[in-house]
């Protein structure tokens, strides 16, 4: 059975990083779900999300390897349960006038928004769980998706304060 892992891994913000990262998971046969990547509240340090199929190999293999990286300063599993974990979306769909208005009604259900209008379509934007997206893109099959985009996840521990650079080192 294939298990998913969020990680949250603090890196020195160098070139080459996201390659050796990335080069690591390769070798290892680790399949990367999701990967985002992105500045903190530190300068130098970058936080990847990184969500990680383990079907054969044990979470504990995956951080080993990633500690062994030079670059790589702190990781830490992010429970669902004990943090914030979003994507973002960006769908256009076919909405002509005969189906702008129930498209619209979707939208809102989603608390998603409409980001841009043509007259055959409409570009929405939403973030939240991976649920919630696909059951978004679910409602608006029907309608006819024209292209679409979505994000790696992002996610952050729950409470006053998760990992940072400084309680790191």
């Amino acid at each position: 059975m294939t298990e998913t892992h969020t990680l949250s891994v603090l890196v020195e913000d160098k070139p080459g990083v996201l390659a050796r990262v990335s080069g690591l998971f390769s070798r290892r046969g680790f399949n990367i779900i999701s990967l985002a990547v992105g500045q903190t509240e530190t300068p130098g340090i970058s936080r990847m999300t990184i969500v990680v199929s383990v079907e054969d190999f044990p979470l504990e293999q995956v951080t080993k390897q990633l500690n062994k990286l030079i670059n790589v300063i702190k990781i830490v599993e992010l429970e669902p349960t004990a943090s914030v974990q979003r994507e973002l979306l960006l769908v256009k769909v076919r909405a002509d006038a005969s189906v702008r208005s129930q498209v619209l009604e979707t939208v809102q259900l989603f608390r998603a928004k409409v980001v841009d209008v043509a007259p055959e379509a409409l570009t929405v934007e939403a973030t939240g769980t991976m649920d919630k997206l696909n059951a978004l893109l679910r409602m608006l099959e029907p309608y006819g998706i024209r292209e679409m985009v979505q994000s790696g996840m992002v996610a952050v521990g729950r409470g006053p304060r998760s990992i940072t650079a400084t309680s790191a080192r």
